[in-house]
């Protein structure tokens, strides 16, 4: 079994580690437009047929851009069942639940509840594999992005369990497996990062794509253009491209570092909410957002200083 950590990919300076923290940020706007992108689709496409076409384009580009560089795909058994695995992490089910649950919530909200992997991260480094120095300050944040988390969804719990709490609960569970893809994508650290991308998207194409045929029957259905347009765009460039960025990041700034992309995102993904959907952001999830974007950075400055 390969590695979880690769500390020698890690940048050593200041001037090797800004390069990686802007293409942190570039991969934190492409995943921060998903969640518009995801909506604009769900208008007249369903969850499955949706990420199925999205990871199906992704692994076709991906395995394109995979033996341009002359790289081939793993061959042995044992990594392939750690890329399936990583592939129902990161895609099959993650993806799968964040669609189901954008149909019900607004797609700020929903990235704003995305944005919690990294305090998940730290809660499997903490208790399971323990590959990552921990401290005081981590465990501080860590407690601060859960009870950001409480006073986002909390409001709506009181006032009843219904759909909007359960498509809550369905992204949160997106995020918890978001932290566990950042974890277990360290085992790829000996593969580049073009195959790791297109063989899990491959993975993910196997699942979804035959289920999307049984639940959905997409022959049946009449998308719109603006649906295509998104479901296009959004496996173009938030999952193909983006896929690209994040192994080679998991490699050079770990599943903490990485994971600290999502209170970026969040950000982004209210922006483009409120300025593009015309979504009312509330101040409840204002404060929920600020105690997970402070609790985040207390979770991965540490590490950053530590890089310098």
């Amino acid at each position: 079994m390969p590695p979880i950590e690769s500390p020698s990919a890690r940048p050593s300076n200041s001037a090797a580690l800004l390069p990686e923290l802007l293409l942190l940020a570039l991969l934190a706007l492409l995943w921060g437009a998903s969640y518009l992108l995801i909506k604009l689709a769900l208008e007249s496409l369903p969850p499955v047929t949706l990420m199925a076409s999205r990871v199906a384009i992704a692994a076709l580009m991906l395995s394109a851009a995979a033996a341009w560089r002359g790289e081939r795909l793993p061959r042995d058994p044992a990594t392939w069942r750690l890329l399936l695995l990583q592939s129902f992490f990161n895609a099959t089910a993650a993806w799968t639940l964040l669609a189901w649950g954008q149909q019900h919530i607004d797609s700020g909200l929903a990235g704003v509840l995305n944005s919690t992997s990294p305090v998940f991260v730290f809660f499997i480094t903490l208790l399971v594999t323990h590959h990552e120095a921990l401290n005081l300050r981590k465990l501080a944040g860590a407690l601060l992005g859960i009870a950001g988390v409480v006073l986002i969804v909390g409001v709506d719990v009181l006032a009843g369990l219904g759909q909007q709490v359960a498509a809550q609960c369905a992204v949160l569970l997106g995020a918890v497996l978001y932290a566990c893809a950042a974890v277990n994508g360290k085992r790829f650290s000996h593969l580049p990062p073009t195959v790791t991308a297109a063989a899990v998207m491959l993975c993910a194409t196997a699942v979804l794509v035959p289920a999307a045929v049984i639940v959905d029957r997409p022959w049946t259905l009449q998308p719109t253009a603006l649906s295509l347009l998104a479901a296009a765009a959004l496996a173009v460039f938030c999952t193909a491209a983006a896929l690209l960025l994040y192994f080679r990041l998991v490699r050079t700034l770990g599943s903490m570092g990485v994971a600290s992309q999502a209170y970026l995102r969040a950000g982004v993904s209210v922006v483009l909410g409120i300025v593009i959907l015309g979504e009312v952001f509330r101040p409840v999830i204002g404060l929920g957002l600020l105690a997970v974007i402070l609790g985040v950075a207390a979770i991965n400055m540490p590490a950053w200083r530590a890089a310098r």
